[in-house]
């Protein structure tokens, strides 16, 4: 029975430890599809800009940089950072602690990741779809709305989070040591038999 209850703890503590890891992958698969998904729409069906509300409109460019436009011209150093990134964010991603922690690390990898698509298998000479518009504001696409929400996310709570909230202790940093008297078997055992009486012992006591 124990052996079971052991068993079982263990499982739980490995589902919850690999919970945020799961969100990073769930959220970073919805953003790629969803980028790629109103890319294809934007590459088909915009043929002018379109105004639909207030600052926001709709207008096709290519663009060589990175998010937002920065950088631009610098395609090939770009694709050498964001596989960098792309390493470093799955590294975290497999130590992250907690949940809104994996979801924010989802948002950068899949908004990378739908751009590096962009740049590797659209065809435009390895420059990234931008199709949304504001008033003085770069052309963006999802996938930089992606990263900026996941980059903002992970700077607030940086700033309002103790940094243990991140991620789990490297499994090469040495344990803390455990108290004696917290360890069961620590505390002197009483004998499970009293002593048995030598006979010379009991005959002077009479």
């Amino acid at each position: 029975m124990r052996g079971l209850q052991e068993r079982g703890a263990v499982a739980a503590l490995s589902r919850c430890r690999h919970r945020p890891l799961v969100a990073t992958v769930a959220v970073a698969a919805v953003v790629i599809a969803a980028d790629q998904a109103t890319t294809s729409w934007a590459l088909a069906a915009l043929q002018r800009p379109e105004h639909l509300v207030g600052p926001l409109g709709l207008a096709l460019q290519y663009n060589s940089g990175s998010a937002f436009s920065l950088f631009t011209g610098a395609g090939n150093w770009i694709v050498a950072a964001v596989m960098a990134l792309l390493v470093a964010m799955c590294w975290l991603a497999w130590r992250a602690r907690r949940l809104w922690v994996g979801v924010a690390y989802g948002l950068v990898l899949g908004g990378a990741l739908g751009n590096l698509a962009d740049r590797l298998f659209r065809g435009h000479h390895g420059d990234v779809v931008d199709f949304v518009t504001l008033s003085h504001w770069p052309t963006f696409n999802l996938a930089d709305a992606a990263i900026t929400v996941g980059v903002v996310t992970l700077i607030v709570m940086i700033v309002l989070r103790p940094a243990s909230d991140f991620h789990h202790p490297s499994q090469a940093s040495p344990e803390p040591p455990v108290p004696a008297r917290s360890c069961p078997d620590a505390s002197p055992r009483a004998p499970a038999h009293p002593p048995a009486r030598r006979a010379g012992a009991t005959g002077r006591q009479r």
